[in-house]
């Protein structure tokens, strides 16, 4: 009887544990990249996914910016991890080191870098997830929208900080272009060497004006709250523009002529690849390593599905976009899931 006892006891004390674990509310925070919230871009992304996250996951949720340059990156991610976060993310392949050097100082705190670059990181602590994407099949299908679209045989390339990261938007985009139009020649700049380079709408203006007048009629911008300078550059100027990671179509929007200036945006679903990794640590599956995003990865929010690579259509820019182009574009992007087109990831793969 005693036996009995001490057996249904056990078991009653495993279903409580059981629940309780059920139950538990995750704590998740995020740092954002040079720029921060409000970039029409990147980090806006990143918060969009926490938000979804906070919504529909029912975790908590905080979130930190970077001081001039990003040279707190890792005190703040250190912050987050002695605050009792189970999960800390970091935006942008900024942080690569410092949240290396975190994580294997926090070895019980799950730690996830958005872009992180994979090649420089060294071997992964356990407790980090590296979330990549393919953002040069993404850059692809723009490009080859810009290669259909483009009315003088030239077209444009912005990019934020010289890099491998920025080289794929680049190769992507080239190559879409070419496969799109042999005929069309891309002319490229950057911003420059420093992660400055990414919020510095002044230098995205002037590097606009310059392959503007060098005859390109689209510009595609990989460069962060720089590219916002390539809109207002547009605007003025009367030529199109394609946005990155988030929606930006509406940033071409000219009021007082009534006409947009943004003939799409390749979306980099950042929010996509944070919700993704929230998930799977509230599901307990969340292991560390590599993931990488491309065209036939989405999630649903409601009768919305997002997939992580795409390209954006909405009212400010389908006017801009008629059926055709749109047809051919949907049937690149299912070439490539199928890998009946091969993508280059960098110029020397052109």
């Amino acid at each position: 009887m005693k036996c009995g006892s001490i057996f249904l006891a056990v078991v009653l004390l495993l279903s409580v544990c059981a629940v309780v674990d059920a139950q538990k509310k995750y704590s998740i925070g995020l740092v954002f990249d040079v720029g921060g919230r409000g970039d029409k871009s990147f980090n806006d992304a990143a918060y969009r996914g926490l938000e979804w996250a906070s919504q529909r996951l029912e975790v908590d949720v905080s979130y930190a910016e970077p001081g001039p340059g990003g040279a707190d990156r890792e005190n703040l991610l250190r912050r987050m991890a002695r605050s009792g976060k189970d999960l800390v993310i970091g935006v942008g392949f900024l942080f690569t080191q410092p949240v290396v050097a975190a994580a294997r100082d926090f070895p019980d705190v799950k730690f996830a870098c958005v872009d992180m670059d994979v090649g420089s990181a060294g071997e992964l602590p356990p407790n980090v997830v590296a979330l990549t994407f393919r953002e040069h099949e993404g850059s692809f299908i723009v490009g080859a929208i810009a290669g259909m679209k483009t009315q003088t045989n030239k077209v444009g390339f912005v990019g934020g900080m010289t890099g491998p990261l920025i080289e794929k938007f680049e190769a992507g985009y080239t190559a879409g272009v070419k496969y799109a139009n042999p005929e069309c020649t891309v002319l490229r700049v950057y911003a420059g060497d420093s992660p400055v380079a990414f919020a510095d709408p002044a230098r995205g203006y002037e590097l606009a004006v310059q392959l503007n007048s060098q005859g390109c009629d689209i510009i595609y911008h990989a460069a962060g709250n720089t590219g916002n300078g390539v809109f207002r550059a547009a605007i003025e100027r009367g030529f199109y523009v394609i946005g990155v990671d988030s929606n930006q179509n509406y940033l071409g929007y000219d009021s007082a002529a009534g006409k947009n200036w943004s003939l799409t945006s390749m979306l980099k679903r950042v929010d996509v690849a944070v919700y993704l990794v929230i998930e799977d640590l509230v599901n307990n599956r969340l292991e560390g390593g590599v993931r990488e995003y491309g065209l036939k990865d989405f999630v649903k929010i409601g009768n919305e599905t997002y997939r992580a690579l795409d390209f954006a259509i909405d009212d400010y820019n389908r006017a801009n976009l008629d059926e055709e182009t749109v047809k051919k574009a949907n049937e690149i992007i299912e070439k490539i899931v199928k890998g009946e087109i091969k993508v280059p990831k960098s110029m020397k793969e052109l």
